[in-house]
């Protein structure tokens, strides 16, 4: 008894030892996460990245100072002027609500943090609770708890991931993704156990998700996909009607809560799976319940008829309801995900975002290393033992596996499962091939009788023990263990090595704040972005309305708080396709565009002298084609182009390129820079006329130290000159004139 109960307490004390240092990992694992998002604040400061996070910070402050009514209800019109935008209605809440909770609950608690630094570090910390949800997830898939601390650490610091997680990255995927593998682990909680419970908190952080991004349609579809897979592998079960049935009832009633989404969930293509699923559940339910009260022959018959008329009377009704418009079409970012060339050719203000654009094959090691080689071997292993679980993972990996090949941006939601089947892979190898023991005479033999096989084959067999219990020889000899552990652990070591250099190089420069090495090896640090915004904010009216390219709106809006014509959220194709327009056109025909728009300012981007790809020349041609959509009569690309169909901006540009708008905003007085004739645009790497252009309805107000803005000011009426005016007024006429023919002025429309 006394052996026994010692056995007992040394077991329990095992347990809470392994559950201690498991622990430890985990937060280890967090800490590691978040530090490795710190680079930019180290070697920066505390500033927000990129674009789309200016108009996040911008709303969160709102939201802080006046409250989440007030933020519901929120007018915006100092963006897209003279429209205006209904910001509460049209945007994702999750984000500035977690923000603002957060805020709260650190001045509840007497730390009056400021609201920007909780901005820029929201990621970093999200990227910690994703580790561990990370964890919880493969977990679930496996029986080794070695695979779950893998999978976590490969999360914590895989490139594909902390591309959008960094510090300063205060965009909507700096919880989302957390969201996403959380939601994933409480699915597979409530598959496994069919319980209400897990089954509701999986709907609750789904609606979290739905709050937070619109990429929760990747969820929307991948549940109800892993079911409908499940049901044609014969495997429904009431685990299943109870898990899917809680989730899609009150998962949808959660994300009708968020404005932006509304209806959508009843109403739009993009959901229509989840409510055909939820349907084909109910069906396949009931017929469960028939087969246990009609006999087999009849429930055959009776089964076949009942699934084609229903499959039939759902496939007209979808019909008809999409061609009545009570369910919405397709949207086309959907589209876009299945032909690579249709966004180019019907929206090209979608292919115009870097994001959307293909993704590279390079880049898939770029951000995932090692990981990329293991993926599919854990793949295969789910198939070894295909359990529920295992099938989810398998799905999830062929679908995301196809979108991040076609979108660069969905390379976010490929990480998680890479993560976890490449974790599945190396800790299967590591605990199959370390726990490999010693094999004895009778599991040889296949029995304890040596004499019941002959003596020579047990000679044999012994001589062979004797050989592998040789410590430096054999597989199972402490040697061999101890260079596959050294190889493994020196592959992950580089995986480490890796994903640290891309962080620190490549993820970890907010584009506001440029940054180059001297020939000392020195950085040197381009603020032309804040420079030109701060100038803006202290040296324009508070209701000066500031003309750009869509990109940087949310950057003028937050940094310069001045109105903007159009902004990143490009709601409005026609409104920036105005924008385009002005910029693609001539004086003359450009002016009467910025009075109608009340523009005191146009702003433009340029990177000639220094060097920078991403100025709006570069960009030109996509402000062309998005104003070519609407107006084909008046904007047209090839004129832009060489006779040998080149795109130049030296002597050899076309007429239509040297005279448009945004030509002479780039290049107006460049030549100053450089002796005579010897002006050199290092972009393009191109000698530019030795005659500059020459601007007449603009004046130059401010440029950057490096000259990558500039900003011009638009001249009144009396002081354009005389030959413009005359040019204006000749523009007038002309407009009278398409009136008087029938075709009418052109006016925005709403998108």
């Amino acid at each position: 008894m006394m052996a026994t109960s010692n056995h007992f307490l040394q077991g329990n004390s095992s347990k809470s030892v392994r559950g201690l240092l498991r622990t430890i990992i985990l937060l280890t694992i967090a800490a590691a996460a978040v530090s490795a998002r710190l680079f930019a604040i180290i070697r920066f400061e505390s500033v927000i990245h990129e674009f789309d996070p200016w108009f996040n910070f911008r709303a969160t402050k709102y939201l802080v100072k006046h409250g989440f009514y007030s933020f519901w209800d929120w007018f915006d019109d100092r963006t897209w002027h003279p429209l205006g935008r209904v910001t509460g209605g049209t945007l994702y809440p999750g984000l500035m609500v977690t923000s603002g909770v957060i805020y709260h609950i650190l001045r509840l608690l007497s730390l009056p943090v400021d609201i920007r630094n909780i901005c820029v570090l929201l990621a970093p910390a999200f990227s910690g609770l994703t580790a561990l949800a990370m964890y919880l997830l493969t977990s679930e898939m496996s029986a080794s708890p070695s695979a779950g601390l893998l999978a976590a650490a490969f999360m914590g610091i895989a490139p594909g991931y902390i591309s959008r997680s960094v510090a300063g990255s205060y965009d909507n995927e700096a919880i989302a993704i957390f969201l996403l593998v959380f939601t994933f682990f409480l699915w597979i909680k409530a598959i496994k156990n069919g319980s209400i419970l897990w089954g509701a908190l999986a709907a609750l952080f789904y609606g979290y998700m739905v709050s937070a991004w619109g990429g929760y349609v990747f969820i929307t579809n991948l549940i109800p996909l892993h079911v409908f897979t499940l049901i044609c592998m014969g495997r429904f079960s009431s685990r299943l009607y109870i898990s899917y049935t809680t989730w899609f009832a009150l998962g949808t009633l959660a994300s009708m809560q968020v404005p932006f989404v509304g209806f959508l969930p009843i109403r739009s293509s993009d959901h229509m799976s989840a409510l055909g699923t939820f349907g084909l559940v109910q069906l396949v339910a009931f017929a469960e319940f028939l087969r246990s009260r009609v006999p087999g022959k009849q429930f055959q018959t009776l089964l076949f008829g009942a699934v084609l008329a229903l499959f039939v009377v759902a496939c007209l009704g979808l019909v008809l309801l999409s061609i009545t418009g009570i369910i919405a079409p397709w949207s086309g970012r959907f589209y876009s995900l299945f032909d690579t060339e249709y966004a180019k050719i019907h929206i090209p203000i979608i292919a115009s975002v870097s994001e959307h654009q293909p993704t590279a094959w390079p880049a898939f090691f770029f951000d995932l290393n090692l990981l990329i080689w293991l993926f599919p071997a854990g793949v295969y292993m789910c198939f070894r033992n295909l359990k529920d679980e295992h099938v989810f993972v398998v799905i999830y990996a062929v679908m995301s596996s196809y979108f991040a090949g076609v979108m660069v941006r969905l390379m976010l939601t490929l990480t998680p499962i890479v993560c976890v089947a490449s974790a599945l892979a190396l800790s299967h190898i590591l605990d199959t091939y370390m726990a490999a023991d010693m094999p004895t005479a009778s599991s040889q033999n296949g029995s304890g009788d040596v004499s019941s096989k002959g003596a020579s084959k047990s000679a044999s067999t012994m001589a062979s023990l004797r050989s592998m219990r040789n410590p430096l020889v054999g597989i199972y000899s402490s040697v061999s263990k101890s260079v596959v552990t050294a190889t493994t652990t020196a592959y992950l070591l580089l995986f480490v090595l890796h994903c640290t250099w891309v962080t620190s190089n490549a993820y970890s420069s907010p584009s506001v704040v440029l940054s180059s090495r001297m020939p000392d090896g020195s950085q040197y640090i381009i603020d032309d972005y804040r420079e030109a915004y701060y100038w803006l904010r202290q040296n324009t009216p508070q209701d000066a309305k500031i003309m750009s390219w869509w990109d940087y709106g949310y950057q003028i809006g937050g940094m310069a708080d001045r109105p903007t014509l159009v902004d990143n959220n490009t709601w409005n194709n026609t409104h920036i396709a105005t924008v385009g327009k002005a910029m693609s056109s001539r004086e003359e025909v450009s002016y009467p565009i910025l009075r109608q728009h009340d523009v005191d300012y146009v702003l433009v981007v340029f990177g000639g002298l220094l060097g920078y790809s991403g100025d709006d020349i570069n960009k030109f041609l996509w402000m062309i084609r998005i104003a070519e959509g609407i107006w084909p009569d008046e904007v047209k690309e090839r004129d832009f182009f060489t006779k040998r169909g080149e795109y130049r901006v030296d002597d050899e540009a076309t007429t239509t390129m040297r005279e448009s708008l945004m030509y002479k905003m780039s290049y107006y007085n460049f030549n100053s820079l450089f002796p005579a004739g010897q002006a050199q645009d290092r972009v393009r790497s191109s000698r530019l006329p030795a005659e500059g252009p020459q601007l007449s309805i603009l004046e130059e107000a401010y440029t950057s130290e490096n000259w990558i803005i500039r900003i011009y000011k638009v001249k009144d009426l009396d002081n354009v000159g005389r030959d413009h005016a005359s040019a204006v007024a000749f523009e007038k006429g002309h407009k009278k004139k398409r009136a008087a023919k029938g075709r009418g002025p052109r006016v925005l429309r709403t998108e």
